[in-house]
């Protein structure tokens, strides 16, 4: 049976749904369509097609009395699609940032990302550094310990991840659904200024999205 995001309470209903606009950014190959594929739907596919533009999808995690929706936006890592980036982390209000731990090359990149974000992004942006591939730890060129470091100087959400073997990836989700605010009711403005921009296949599945995969344990 497919692997669900993590349930803190495993309440049947959740009196609250506060919905949120996720983009995630990386070098390619580094494995965020994984991440999301882990996530959303409990699958890990060992060959992925990379993706052109990018895909959107949604998920949702419970805390407390709060349902969380992610509106993800799994943008293209090559190069070539850089100049589409903005577009889609333009009023986010989380952001994964992904690098490979088998390759110091793509950690620098995520460095790149993580100050694009600081500079360009809404002010409040809750931003996470992912350094997945964690099976292939055998490999390892970026140790834990400097991606932390990093990351507590950027007051960045920090986890080594592997959508492989789904270490840490629900982990990674409800982290960031913890530290966004709900006092506020959130609107669906993250899906709509992305929508009429995407150039990737929606993998989205909104019938099971907020139910099946919510609370319902």
């Amino acid at each position: 049976m497919a692997a669900r995001p993590s349930r803190p309470n495993g309440q049947q209903q959740a009196g609250k749904v506060c919905q949120f606009k996720l983009v995630l950014l990386g070098e390619s190959a580094v494995g965020k369509s994984s991440l999301v594929l882990r996530f959303v739907k409990g699958q890990f596919q060992e060959y992925q097609e990379s993706t052109i533009g990018a895909a959107f999808l949604t998920q949702s995690v419970c805390l407390d009395d709060t349902t969380v929706k992610f509106e993800i936006w799994d943008t293209a890592g090559q190069e070539r699609y850089h100049s589409l980036a903005p577009m889609y982390y333009r009023g986010a209000q989380a952001a994964i940032v992904v690098y490979d731990i088998t390759n110091t090359e793509t950690f620098g990149r995520a460095k790149t990302w993580v100050k694009e974000l600081q500079r360009q992004a809404s002010p409040n942006i809750v931003i996470a550094l992912a350094g997945n591939k964690a099976d292939l730890s055998a490999k390892r060129a970026v140790e834990y310990e400097e991606a932390q470091a990093y990351a507590d100087d950027n007051s960045l959400l920090f986890m080594e991840t592997s959508a492989k073997t789904a270490m840490n990836v629900n982990d990674l989700f409800l982290a960031i659904a913890k530290k966004l605010p709900k006092s506020e009711p959130q609107g669906g403005g993250g899906a709509a200024a992305g929508r009429s921009a995407r150039a990737g296949v929606d993998l989205s599945q909104p019938s099971q999205a907020s139910k099946s995969q919510c609370c319902g344990n």
